[in-house]
């Protein structure tokens, strides 16, 4: 039997009715702030080359590094770590984001398992 197309009953459905589900928009969000901060990495990388030669560039600042990574783009922020070589001699980055993934990874998780198994 062929899957019906979700109708909305409500106005405040229409969200759902036009993205698909909850989960798609979720996914959608975690690959768009995993590429950009990956981006930001590169970005960051990339002027701080350049600074040298010219040195009113203006850099990505950490902060948004972070935030970025805050924001669920912690998988991309690593790999924007390791593939640019960039900010890895920074203790805070080192440990920061590697942290903020495992706390992403890990409350999500707990989450399930005490709806599922403990409540």
């Amino acid at each position: 039997m062929p899957k019906q197309a979700y109708v909305p009953e409500a106005h405040s459905d229409f969200l759902w009715a036009a993205a698909g589900s909850p989960w798609s928009l979720l996914a959608c969000w975690l690959v768009f702030i995993n590429l950009a901060a990956f981006l930001a990495f590169g970005l960051d990388k990339w002027k701080a080359k350049r600074k040298e030669a010219h040195p009113s560039t203006r850099r990505v600042p950490e902060k948004t590094l972070f935030l970025l990574a805050a924001l669920g783009g912690s998988a991309g922020a690593l790999a924007g770590m390791r593939v640019w070589r960039h900010k890895t001699l920074h203790r805070s980055f080192r440990l920061g984001i590697p942290l903020i993934l495992a706390m992403q990874i890990l409350i999500p998780l707990c989450l399930w398992v005490w709806w599922n198994f403990i409540r």
